[in-house]
């Protein structure tokens, strides 16, 4: 999450995830995927400089966990006997 500033001073938190653009008319607004709109103190580049800085502690936090062991996760389970990826034939438009 990201924290931001209402133009009244009170401060919020934002999924960035959900950001679907950011635009200044003079005030930043944020514009959510579901089409809420957020009006907040912080300049345009101030707000990617946030979304950059929790992407990159999101990468660093994934780089410092330990090498995951076992079952690989697949759509389509490999044949019978075989350990490798699945070599299923992907389905046509209109075949099921």
């Amino acid at each position: 999450m990201i924290v931001v500033t209402r133009l009244n001073g009170s401060r919020f938190a934002v999924n960035p995830d959900l950001l679907e653009r950011v635009q200044e008319n003079p005030d930043t607004t944020l514009v959510m995927v579901g089409g809420t709109t957020y009006v907040v103190q912080e300049s345009l580049a101030e707000v990617i400089d946030l979304v950059a800085r929790y992407r990159a502690t999101i990468l660093a936090t994934a780089r410092g966990l330990p090498a995951v062991e076992g079952q690989h996760l697949s759509l389509v389970p490999p044949p019978d006997g075989a350990t490798g990826p699945s070599t299923a034939t992907p389905l046509r438009p209109g075949q099921h």
